[in-house]
């Protein structure tokens, strides 16, 4: 019979505790409950049967009905919690859903949310809509208030919503000092770490108390799933849990077992678009084209100190200013390139390349990036390839300029 390593302090009996490389590999997974099988099938279904009526009346079962959990949705749980050092995890069916979910459960009408300028978009929207509709008000703050966002708390305050590094800007936020400011007043601490991962960044060892990650992208690693994944630690785990319950939005079956089957493989998926993304950032860093390259893990960014405490990697998103020239001159560059597809979402295999401007919804801070911005996504193809795309896409914009 296979047996399952001891993850938790034990090592596997070594006294040590196992790596995250470990981890990801062992995490969730129960060959000798599989009939051997290294992993979880994919378990469909709605009804669960009881054996008899009492069982039933109480609800006297590991799994009780279609939406509470499957084997399948348990083994990727249990992983997520592991790896990122929660009490607990829920999956939903997309990124947007899990923001959704982990707002809902910590917030009612009448409550004040802080969110930073530079958060994603789409969680934006949901603030400006559900949650405004629902009494909820919510005021966008400078990502880089650290523990001076204290100086925004109001009676009121529930919950600070962070983001690190920010969305298509990159500014990356202190969230200890954040945390302490909010903890000190009981406030609810929220992150989107999708970007960095709990491998990069672990949230709830920070002082986070719901962390949210789309499992969309670097757990899946290819670009063909949607899902959120919503962590807590033991102060929100109750709340979210039971609010998953009552909503019952839960992901599908194929999706969870291919997020599983891209968690065994994603430190070695991140390294590799870490390495590739720093390359390419550092090339943009050196062309006479580009006024500034929005990478923390860039010596030159400003929220390089802080990603060098905090995190231990980075992953392949980043973002470039470019030099003062026209819109269509940017569009030529993009339209130019072979390797890089325009699209949204990103973490997959392949390299993405998308035009931005966050001038027309930012409320807290203006952007003013003197040129147009590119944001990028470094996939898994040869360096030097992309690069050579690149050249073409310069070559396009200077013959408009």
């Amino acid at each position: 019979m296979t047996r399952r390593p001891d993850n938790g302090n034990g090592g596997g009996g070594s006294g040590k505790p196992l790596s995250p490389a470990t981890r990801l590999v062992t995490a969730g997974r129960v060959p000798e409950e599989q009939h051997g099988f290294v992993n979880t099938p994919i378990y469909r279904g709605s009804t669960v049967l009881y054996p008899n009526a009492e069982k039933f009346l109480h609800r006297d079962a590991k799994y009780t009905y279609g939406t509470k959990g499957t084997p399948t949705t348990n083994s990727l749980e249990v992983a997520w919690t592991e790896l990122s050092g929660a009490t607990g995890t829920v999956l939903v069916p997309s990124g947007l859903a899990a923001i959704a979910l982990a707002l809902l459960s910590c917030l009612k009408a009448g409550d004040h949310l802080l969110v930073p300028d530079s958060v994603y978009r789409p969680t934006r929207n949901f603030c400006d809509s559900v949650l405004k509709r629902f009494g909820v008000e919510t005021t966008y703050y400078d990502p880089l208030l650290g523990g001076d966002i204290a100086s925004l708390f109001k009676p009121n305050t529930r919950a600070v919503f962070t983001e690190a590094p920010g969305s298509l800007s990159f500014e990356m936020q202190d969230i200890p000092a954040i945390a302490t400011a909010a903890h000190a007043r009981d406030l609810i601490v929220l992150m989107d770490n999708t970007w960095a991962t709990p491998l990069f960044f672990p949230p709830h060892a920070r002082g986070v108390d719901i962390a949210i990650e789309a499992g969309t992208k670097y757990c899946s690693g290819s670009s063909d799933l949607l899902l959120g994944m919503v962590s807590a630690n033991d102060r929100c785990w109750r709340e979210l849990r039971a609010t998953f319950d009552t909503m019952a939005i839960c992901a599908g079956p194929e999706d969870v077992f291919l997020a599983l089957r891209g968690l065994r493989t994603m430190k070695v998926r991140l390294e590799h678009h870490q390495k590739s993304a720093l390359a390419v950032a550092r090339w943009f860093a050196s062309r006479p084209e580009v006024a500034r390259v929005l990478h923390p893990a860039l010596e030159s960014d400003p929220g390089h100190a802080i990603w060098k405490r905090d995190f231990t990697g980075a992953s392949g998103l980043f973002s470039i200013a470019l030099k003062p020239m026209p819109d269509k001159a940017a569009h030529a560059f993009i339209n130019a390139l072979t390797l890089f597809g325009i699209g949204a979402s990103w973490g997959g295999f392949e390299s993405l390349a998308i035009p931005f401007d966050c001038s027309a919804f930012r409320t807290a801070t203006k952007w003013t990036p003197g040129g147009p911005t590119i944001r990028f996504h470094i996939g898994l193809e040869d360096v030097d390839d992309l690069t050579a795309d690149l050249e073409r896409g310069f070559a396009a914009m200077k013959a408009i300029v």
